[in-house]
Parts: C-alpha cells; structure tokens; sequence
C-alpha cells in the first residue's frame, strides 16, 4: 500500500517537473525567438541606414558636383565679361588718345595755316597733317560703330558703358564738325579739296605715329620750367624758403623739393636764349654754373636779362630756372 503510494507520488512528481521542462523549455524558446527577431531588427535597422546613408552621401555628391558645375560656369562667365569690358576700356582709351591727337593737330595745322602765304613745304606738312587725322577720324568712328554693336549683341545693358559710346560719339562730331570747317578755309588759300580729303595706307600711318612718339619724346626731354619773380611771390607760389644762418642772420634762399611744374612757365630748352628780368637786381636761387650764362645790363645799369650762353651746361644740372628779382 505504502510502495503503490510512493509510486502515485513519483508519477505525479515526474508529471510536474516534465510540465516544468517544457514551460523552461517554452521561455527559453520564447526568449531565444525575441533576442533572433531583436537581433535581426537592428541588423536589418543597421543595413537601411547603411543603405540610406550612402544614398544621402552620393545625392549630396551629385548636388555638390552640379552646384561646382554651376559655379565654374558663373565665374567662366564672369571672367569672360570682364575680359571683354576691359577690352572696350582699352578702346575708349585709344580713341580718346586719337580724339587728343586730332585736336592737336587741328590747332597745330591753324598754326601753321595762319600766315598769308607759306611755302611749299609747309604746304606738304599741313596736307600731311590733314591726311593723318582723316584717317584717325575714320578708324575711330569704325572702332565706336563696333562698340555700340558688340554692346547691342551683348544684350547688356551696362549704363556707365552707354554713356561713355554716347560722350565718344559727341566727341567725334565736334572733331568732324571743327576738321571740316578747316577744311573750308583751307580751300580759301588755293588748298584743293581733294588734296584735303585724302588718308593714309596703314603702313604710313605706322610710320606716322612712330614719328609722332620720337617728337614727343624728344619735345619732352627739351622741357624746362622757368620762374621769376620777388621773394614774397616766389615764397606764395611755394618755392623757394630762407633756411640755415645763426640767430636768424645769413639766411640762404634755396628751392623747396615738393614744388608744383604749375608755378613754372614751361620752356623748350633748346630755343631759349635769355630769361627776362628788367630789375636792378637779381639773382639765381637753383644751381647753373656761372660760366653758362651772363647778366646782361641796359643803359640805366638794370639788368634787363639772363643770357644763356651755353644751354647745354645751363640745364645740365636742373631743368628748373628759379629768378629771384628785387
């Protein structure tokens, strides 16, 4: 009775702890199945954001490369603009130089026009002159056409760019305007019109111009600057200053460095023979060795001027002529 009880028990017991397995057995399925599916979540988490990730990366690569693209294209642009408004800069400066040179020339023609007669040679040198700036006239007048049009094809509308063709363009009808009233009275003294509005091939024109940069070239070295005057008015131009002596005696008059050429009367070195003083004293503040020029007295014993005996020692060590008269 006692065993058959024992065995009931044992048979319960063994039915407990198989129930017990198999809910172990069930939790640790269970708990097997969530940290898989857990597992699985992250990694799959983890290959969407790779995925993501570097789908980002090559749209903002894409962005990147099409905003460099844009901004290459800008700048090319930009650079492009800026060669061609440099070019028409350039331009402006030629035809305002070659609008210069005509009016030069223009008084330069008067000049020589003004006598009642002149020679023949004169007569070549104006129709030379005439034949020049007929032919600046017309090459100038072509560059400004194909500035107006380039600007037109540009479709620009840069102000500052219109305005300075329009005030080119008034400049060259005055020159036409002013040339073609010479013209007529140059026609008045036996000129043939013809004669008047003939131009020049491109090779004399070359030769022209290289004439005209060694005259001024030259006209530039043969400049020198005179002026004469009182101590006061000398001192009020900015001149000349009293400097060194002791306790305000023996003081030196002697030429400020950062003078003005605007204080001066500009003179051609190589045709100036004396400089004016009419006064009973008078002396040279800058440097002129004495052996290159002389006072020259008049019947009254005032000196009447400065003879320049040897312009070549005289301007040798200053082209600046300072007369300080009393």
């Amino acid at each position: 009775m006692i065993n058959e009880v024992n065995s009931n028990r044992n048979v319960v017991n063994d039915n407990a702890a198989s129930r017990n397995n198999e809910r172990k057995a069930k939790k640790e399925g269970m708990k097997k199945g969530v940290t898989t599916t857990a597992i699985v979540c992250i990694v799959l988490l983890l290959i969407a954001g790779l995925v993501g990730n570097s789908m980002y990366k090559n749209e903002q690569k894409k962005h990147v490369a099409i905003v460099e693209n844009q901004k290459r294209s800008f700048t090319q642009l930009l650079t492009s603009r800026d060669s061609v408004i440099n070019e028409w800069m350039l331009t402006f400066d030629e035809i305002e130089k070659d609008l210069s040179t005509v009016k030069e020339k223009e008084n330069i023609i008067t000049m020589k026009s003004s006598d009642q007669e002149f020679s023949k040679d004169k007569k070549q040198q104006i129709l030379k002159d005439i034949e020049y700036v007929n032919t600046l006239l017309d090459q100038n007048k072509k560059k400004i056409a194909s500035l107006t049009e380039q600007l037109k094809n540009s479709g620009g509308t840069i102000k500052g760019l219109q305005v300075k063709i329009a005030e080119l363009e008034t400049s060259m009808k005055e020159r036409e305007t002013e040339i073609a009233d010479l013209k007529v009275a140059l026609t008045k003294k036996d000129f043939e019109i013809g004669q008047l509005n003939t131009k020049m091939t491109d090779q004399q024109v070359a030769i022209a111009q290289k004439d005209e940069k060694i005259t001024n070239q030259t006209a530039e070295m043969n400049k020198g600057f005179v002026a004469s005057g009182t101590y006061k008015s000398l001192k009020a131009k900015g001149l000349i200053s009293k400097e060194g002596g002791f306790l305000g005696l023996g003081k030196k008059e002697s030429l400020h460095h950062d003078f003005s050429d605007k204080a001066f009367t500009q003179v051609n070195i190589t045709e100036t023979k004396s400089i004016p003083v009419n006064s009973k004293s008078a002396k040279l503040i800058t440097e002129h060795p004495t052996s290159s020029y002389e006072l020259v007295r008049d019947k009254d014993n005032k000196i009447a001027s400065i003879d320049i005996k040897d312009p070549d020692q005289f301007w040798k060590i200053s082209k600046y002529a300072v007369v300080e008269i009393k």
